[in-house]
């Protein structure tokens, strides 16, 4: 049972992930440029995947960008200063297409405002793997699998002042990896948690040189909630507990022109994996006295959620060079004609021992009246990339101009 679950919980991380990473009975840490491969794994990382086109345009940069209807995903509090009344957005993404051919998220997003300083909103997003075989250990076919998992977020924002709001999110994640089957003679389950963001975003009209601008910054916490357990026997797992921060300036050229560049840093807020001893003889992993591995760098990981949040900044086997190591960046550029056409750009890293994403991103949209169209393409820096071929597709409804 435990080889199956980790079966396919590995494969739910290698969705998100560009890696070679080989499934093991015990902890194994390959070398890439001499240093230690030690990427951190958590349940249901279809959270962390962008879910919209704008956003996929410019590296998956969005913090701090101008207020859309996709703005729960990062950073709800920019809710308060966007200047509709109401929207809904609709964006699917074919994932990882080269590597599976039935892997998909959809995103359903939409706001309300309620008067001049609160806003709410809500989102739907469900992430389907596909089909998945089953197999024993043998390596013979048990039974076909759909796996899927969805997760629902509803958002109150609200201005704290001229230039200043915040946000709070609450959000239902269901993980359904097992489709409720009897493995091993064991009974299994779909993986459920409850989790809350928090979010803060400033922004002012400043001038850089001569021409006007807007300065804005973001911050939000997200997915702060318990693990999640697909069976009483299974250890339960953290959810992706994610730090996003970051600034953005808006150049307002003239009355038809506009751009924007913005930059996110990103760092999960989860225990990072110890580095396991071993035997200088055999090379196989120490096991303690307890019926545990024995840590020679780092931390226990089987700790309380706060234990994770607060624990995560100091808890790398590398030392601090390590925590740097996990911070993720993206840089975005925006070029807006007219508030109708749109030309977007961008990109993403991540440290090699950390998952090695690194990719550009190219994006366009298109708006008229009513409707607007974004579309976004990934550009992986590595050859053979699973994130070759990536697009996303975004419908946008702006209901403020049905009354034009």
């Amino acid at each position: 049972m435990n080889r199956i679950f980790f079966s396919i919980a590995l494969f739910s991380f290698l969705i998100f992930q560009s890696t070679n990473i080989k499934g093991q009975a015990a902890p194994v840490y390959g070398e890439v440029l001499g240093q230690r491969l030690n990427t951190i794994t958590t349940a249901v990382p279809f959270l962390m995947i962008a879910p919209d086109s704008r956003a996929g345009g410019m590296g998956d940069a969005g913090v701090s960008s101008t207020p859309d209807a996709n703005s729960l995903h990062w950073n709800a509090a920019k809710f308060a200063f966007i200047d509709q009344e109401m929207g809904f957005s609709l964006s699917y993404t074919p994932w990882l297409r080269a590597l599976v051919p039935d892997i998909n998220l959809s995103y359903l997003s939409g706001f309300r405002r309620i008067d001049d300083i609160q806003t709410v909103a809500f989102s739907l997003a469900y992430f389907t793997l596909g089909e998945i075989n089953f197999t024993d250990e043998a390596g013979q076919v048990l039974f076909p699998v759909r796996p899927n998992e969805f997760a629902v977020s509803l958002a109150y924002a609200r201005k704290l002042g001229e230039h200043f709001s915040g946000a709070v999110a609450a959000r239902f994640i269901y993980s359904n990896l097992t489709q409720g089957q009897f493995v091993g003679g064991m009974e299994t389950r779909p993986g459920m948690a409850v989790a809350a963001d928090v979010s803060a975003f400033y922004t002012r009209e400043v001038e850089f040189g001569r021409m006007p601008a807007i300065f804005s910054a973001g911050v939000n916490i997200s997915n702060i909630g318990n693990k999640i357990s697909y069976s009483d026997e299974i250890n339960a797992n953290f959810i992706p507990i994610n730090l996003r921060m970051g600034p953005s300036l808006t150049f307002e050229i003239d009355d038809f022109n506009q751009f924007s560049v913005m930059v996110d840093l990103n760092k999960l807020l989860v225990p990072t994996p110890p580095i396991f001893q071993r035997d200088p003889n055999t090379g196989q992993l120490v096991i303690g006295a307890d019926g545990e591995y024995v840590i020679e760098a780092g931390r226990n990981p089987n700790r309380t959620v706060a234990s994770g949040i607060f624990g995560s900044f100091s808890d790398a086997p590398g030392g601090f060079r390590e925590e740097l190591n996990e911070i993720t960046y993206s840089v975005g550029l925006e070029y807006v004609y007219d508030e109708q056409f749109a030309i977007r750009a961008g990109y993403f890293h991540e440290h090699e021992t950390k998952g090695d994403r690194k990719f550009f991103t190219l994006g366009l949209g298109l708006k008229y009246n009513v409707f607007g169209l974004d579309f976004s393409y990934v550009v992986p820096l590595a050859q053979r990339s699973p994130l070759e071929n990536v697009l996303r597709f975004s419908l946008k409804l702006n209901f403020d101009a049905l009354g034009r």
